[in-house]
């Protein structure tokens, strides 16, 4: 492909960094037109031209800095020049760089920390319930009760018409006491297809009507990788487990699509939860190219935050063809992994174990679909293509099969720094631990006690101090990335740090004492670990001279407060690159 300049002769009086993340959309815009998709370039965030180009942008003073940075721990201020630190010290280092376009933050003695970093998350696009393309939120904080379920979808019939879906998420058997049956959801309509998605996001509930599209009866075979609840009477219940949630889904009517606009206003909303949140980084756990061009276009305006896109693997040789002739990216839109499912879900308890389940003898769980054999022959494919492999992976049955693949892998084709994945990585033993610190792989582990901690009833107390291994992983030397996989929990990192910290639920049970971790280790995890796990720790991770400007201002230090009221602070400002995304009362 030419080079940029013979596009647009207008880039070439343009600096060689700006031209080239022109470039670099630019080329990602053409190769998603190939794939049928024709998408504009906007303009790009402006780089602002200063008089004097030995002083700051941009400087904070009167600071507790949590720097992640070991050579130097803690500072009281620092100064950033073209969206990155320059000087990190205290008062006196930073006065010199003071000029009079210099934008000067008084923290007023408040902590600030590296931009935090959500390693393993599933964007959505935000649209308001009561559009058409809404999704009624049926979480524990909306409803309480069955019958406040019901009530809620109701409302969403009401304004459907006859024949649609209507859609809900985000239930929890456990907060309501059990499943929504076929017949709760009948309550809500007999003339539309209700279909409701539990906060695991591997388990639904459907009514009758739904039912029948798909033509399941009692006599409807399980399908591979997946299951239909049934009552004593060898009924469907309605609840649906892994794979048969898609056959019910496939079987249904075309849900309303979104419009391009409806889409990029969709997703910079969901974005801005992010950043209010102190987030500068993401990585999608699970694109697609349609979501790749999604962000391209969210990207060519100003961005918010900082995008490592893990494709799916059923998109590898997209993958390949882009970055063999365009690259990997640049610091707002990276690629070069791959996501791949192998195994099901801890809080959807379909994950599969060597030992039963704890509240069902003879129960283990649902087995993956792939073999061991299959398994091999996709992590091998992701290696020998250069890319890092995030496999997604609970059970320790599982776990063991995604660590046979990963040694498979690297027998076949050594590579030094492959930085191989276990996405989860839930359920785990030592000598799981010492093989994934042998293999060189990284963990982005679950830290969701706080929402989803009485779920881990069901894996019994002997388990306990062997899930969520933060501490036990830390111990052996293994990189972990800290996750929210929300919508699975909040995309809150200090609601995170705080489960990690405490491993207590919101009903006050504590699961697993023995993988706490300090407010500091937590803090790494959340920013440097993260980091780490996409190959971004020279970039990013750390307020350190040469990396990112990406901090967060916090209202509180969380080494100052309670354990239990860390989840409390509040996000007073995000700045990604030297830019404020989210400022609140400061």
């Amino acid at each position: 492909m030419p080079p940029i300049d013979q596009f647009h002769p207008i880039a070439i009086s343009l600096p060689l960094a700006r031209r080239r993340h022109i470039e670099f959309y630019l080329r990602m815009s053409l190769l998603l037109t190939a794939f049928g998709a024709t998408i504009g370039i906007t303009c790009l965030p402006a780089i602002p031209c200063r008089a004097d180009e030995s002083k700051a942008n941009l400087v904070v003073r009167n600071a507790v800095v949590i720097t992640v940075d070991h050579a130097r721990p803690a500072a009281t201020a620092f100064a950033v020049r073209d969206g990155r630190f320059v000087t990190v010290g205290d008062e006196k280092d930073v006065r010199p760089l003071i000029g009079p376009a210099t934008q000067v933050i008084d923290a007023g003695g408040r902590c600030v920390t590296p931009g935090f970093y959500d390693a393993h998350l599933h964007p959505q696009p935000e649209y308001p319930e009561d559009s058409p393309l809404g999704v009624v939120d049926c979480d524990p904080s909306q409803v309480k009760t069955i019958d406040e379920l019901i009530a809620r979808l109701r409302a969403k019939a009401d304004r459907t018409p006859p024949g649609q879906w209507v859609k809900g998420f985000r239930y929890q058997d456990t907060k309501l006491g059990r499943h929504p049956a076929r017949e709760d959801l009948d309550k809500v309509s007999t003339k539309h297809p209700v279909y409701l998605d539990h906060s695991s996001w591997h388990l639904a509930a459907a009514n009758s009507f739904a039912l029948r599209l798909a033509h399941v009866t009692r006599e409807t075979k399980d399908p591979e990788g997946g299951r239909f609840d049934r009552d004593g009477q060898g009924e469907p219940t309605g609840v649906l487990r892994e794979t048969a949630r898609q056959l019910v889904l496939d079987a249904g009517p075309t849900p309303p699509l979104a419009t391009t606009a409806q889409k990029l206003a969709g997703m910079r909303a969901c974005f801005r939860q992010y950043v209010r949140n102190g987030i500068t980084s993401i990585a999608d756990a699970g694109a697609t190219p349609e979501t790749l061009q999604l962000y391209q276009l969210v990207q060519s305006e100003e961005p918010l935050l900082r995008i490592y896109v893990m494709m799916r693997y059923a998109h590898l040789e997209a993958l390949k063809t882009c970055v063999a002739q365009h690259g990997r990216g640049n610091e707002w839109l990276k690629l070069g992994a791959v996501k791949h499912f192998h195994g099901n879900s801890l809080s959807g308890q379909t994950c599969w174990l060597y030992q039963p389940y704890h509240d069902r003898p003879g129960y283990f769980g649902i087995p993956p679909q792939d073999s061991q054999e299959k398994l091999n022959q996709i992590v091998l494919e992701i290696h020998r293509a250069g890319f890092q492999a995030c496999i997604h992976s609970n059970g320790d049955r599982e776990i063991d099969m995604v660590l046979n693949a990963y040694a498979h892998a690297l027998d076949e084709m050594p590579r030094a720094d492959h930085r191989h994945r276990i996405e989860h990585c839930s359920v785990v033993n030592e000598q799981i631990l010492k093989r994934i610190r042998q293999l060189g792989v990284v963990v982005a582990l679950h830290s969701y006690e706080w929402e989803h901690g009485d779920k881990m009833e069901a894996y019994g107390p002997e388990r306990w101090d062997w899930m969520h291994p933060n501490r036990a992983a830390l111990d052996l030397g293994i990189p972990v990335a800290g996750t929210s996989d929300s919508p699975v929990s909040e995309p809150r990192p200090l609601l995170r740090i705080q489960s990690m910290v405490t491993r207590t639920s919101a009903e006050g049970k504590v699961y697993g004492a023995r993988q706490r971790v300090s407010v500091e280790q937590a803090i790494e995890i959340w920013t440097l670990g993260s980091a780490f796990a996409s190959f971004d720790e020279k970039e990013k991770g750390s307020i350190t001279p040469g990396k990112l400007a990406d901090f967060a201002v916090l209202s509180t230090d969380p080494r100052k407060v309670p354990a239990d009221k860390i989840k409390d602070i509040r996000v007073l400002m995000t700045v990604v690159g030297g830019r404020i995304v989210h400022r609140e009362g400061l």
